[in-house]
């Protein structure tokens, strides 16, 4: 039986999150920041014949995230996202999403497929110094806009200084770095940050400044603080000599992140 869930289900729904901190990062960040009771956002549960939450599907704008541990009822919630009264998204784990694939009405405009890797401790981590790497603050955005998009693989990526700004002042994103004198050269931040877990993004070097391990020791500041803090880290990479160096500091495959567009 599939039904919408409310505030009164949001024990049994962070149950079955929480089995995969890493894995529902979105899910977790989203019902956190916005509950179950809000125009963008809705949360459906599917329950087995015992009446046990065994899946769920979040919507966020026009983005649809499900996820399950075991069988679920695909064409349920398929028939939902069918129901949508604009083109949607689709994203989650593949062994997930597949599933969705045969039941979806919409035309698939396109389908990308990303690593998804966690990392959970720091006995991997470079025992390297981190001194020269600092922490932003707003007043820093501009420089990181720069350096951002300075990089080839982040010229096309979506930044504006008043989301960063709204992101790091809510604690959701948080930004390190490091500078040859003014200049902001090497950076890794975090995105999508929860109580539990949080994505490693905008991890980038200045072409002039790379194979001098400063992203290295960016990545190390970053996850030393977060796994302090007892978060659970995920990223996405789709270039296997990214997958490398973040496998060198701790990083496990998980599996694939999908996105799916359609029109």
């Amino acid at each position: 039986m599939i039904r919408q869930l409310t505030e009164a289900d949001d024990g049994i729904c962070q149950r079955l999150i929480h089995k995969k901190p890493a894995e529902n990062l979105f899910i977790i960040g989203d019902i956190e920041a916005y509950g179950y009771r809000s125009d963008f956002q809705k949360v459906w549960g599917d329950f087995d014949q015992h009446g046990e939450l065994r899946a769920i599907l979040l919507k966020y704008e026009k983005n649809y995230i499900p996820f399950a541990i075991g069988s679920f009822d695909v064409k349920g919630f398929a028939a939902i996202i069918n129901q949508a009264d604009h083109t949607p998204m689709l994203s989650g784990l593949k062994e997930i999403t597949k599933q969705f694939e045969p039941h979806l009405n919409f035309y698939l405009k396109s389908k990308r497929e990303l690593f998804y890797a966690k990392c959970t401790n720091e006995t991997r981590l470079p025992d390297i110094n981190t001194s020269s790497v600092k922490k932003a603050k707003t007043v820093d955005i501009p420089r990181l806009e720069k350096l951002l998009k300075s990089v080839p693989e982040f010229k096309e990526i979506s930044f504006t200084k008043e989301s960063k700004k709204r992101n790091m002042e809510s604690g959701s994103s948080r930004v390190f770095y490091i500078e040859d004198g003014n200049e902001m050269v090497s950076t890794a931040s975090t995105s999508a940050e929860n109580s539990i877990s949080a994505m490693v993004v905008g991890v980038a070097t200045s072409q002039e400044y790379k194979k001098k391990g400063y992203a290295t020791k960016c990545m190390t500041k970053l996850c030393k603080e977060l796994l302090h803090e007892g978060k659970e880290l995920c990223l996405f990479y789709d270039n296997p000599d990214a997958g490398k160096i973040y496998k060198r500091i701790g990083f496990e495959d998980i599996g694939f992140w999908m996105m799916y567009t359609f029109e």
